[in-house]
Parts: structure tokens; C-alpha cells; sequence
């Protein structure tokens, strides 16, 4: 088995990290995973991905560090692979906070009828007599 890391598996690295002391700082995360990785192989930048964030934040904010990952890869430079992991680290944690997990359930942000219902109905009951919306509940049965 390869002694080289992966991005998935040093995203979960910083994450238990900060499980086993919620108070420290981004700046020690960051600077533990540059001294637990020092003379390691440089992950794969074919698997750069962590894909067990999907459903809990937008693909936009849990992606946001891996350009700097894939920066410090390619120039072997594992400062800038932590501090990529970290932007991804402090994103995660920061949107459930702000806005809510992305399935959550109360959230139901993928329906759009929910979301545009009243807009839809005030113009419906606006621009359309009466009479016309019998005809039409007539017409598809309802």
C-alpha cells in the first residue's frame, strides 16, 4: 500500500483534527497537516475531489480551496495543499451555520414551484378574469 495521501483523506485528517480541539485555529490546522505530510508524496491531483461533501454544502463553497490544493501539487509545495484544504475545511463549516445543511429537509431548495407558487398565483389571480379561469379548470377537468 502507498504512503501517499489523498485529498479526500487530508480533508478528513483536518476535520478530525479540529473534532479533537474545537478551538484551535485554521492557521494550526493547517500548519499540522503541512508537518504530519512533510517528505510524503503529494496526492494524486487526479483525485482531487472530496466528494462526501455533495449534500452537505454547495459544490461552489466545498470546492473553493482545491485550485490552491492543485497549486501546491503541481509546485510540491505542501503549504499550499494545507491552506487549500483548509478554505475547503472552513467553507464547510461555515455554510451549515449560515444557511442550513443542503438536504435538509425544511430547505427543499430543487423545488422552484414552491419557491415562484405565490408570485405565480398573484399573477394568475391579477391577469386572469374570473371566467377564464373557469373555462380552463373546465377544460382540464379540475
Amino acid at each position: 500500500m502507498s504512503d501517499r495521501p489523498t485529498v479526500s483523506g487530508l480533508y478528513k485528517r483536518a476535520v478530525e483534527i479540529r473534532e479533537g480541539n474545537a478551538d484551535i485555529s485554521y492557521k494550526d490546522i493547517a500548519a499540522q497537516l503541512k508537518s504530519e505530510n512533510d517528505g510524503k508524496e503529494f496526492p494524486d491531483p487526479a483525485f482531487l475531489t472530496i466528494p462526501e461533501l455533495d449534500n452537505i454544502a454547495p459544490e461552489e463553497d466545498w470546492t473553493a480551496g482545491l485550485p490552491i490544493t492543485l497549486r501546491g501539487i503541481q509546485n510540491e509545495d505542501w503549504n499550499d495543499v494545507a491552506h487549500g484544504i483548509i478554505i475547503c475545511l472552513e467553507q464547510v463549516e461555515n455554510y451549515p451555520k449560515e444557511s442550513g445543511r443542503e438536504d435538509a429537509p425544511e430547505k427543499e431548495w430543487r423545488n422552484r414551484d414552491k419557491r415562484i407558487a405565490d408570485a405565480e398565483k398573484k399573477n394568475l389571480d391579477k391577469w386572469m378574469p374570473e371566467e377564464l379561469m373557469n373555462m380552463a379548470r373546465k377544460s382540464t377537468g379540475q
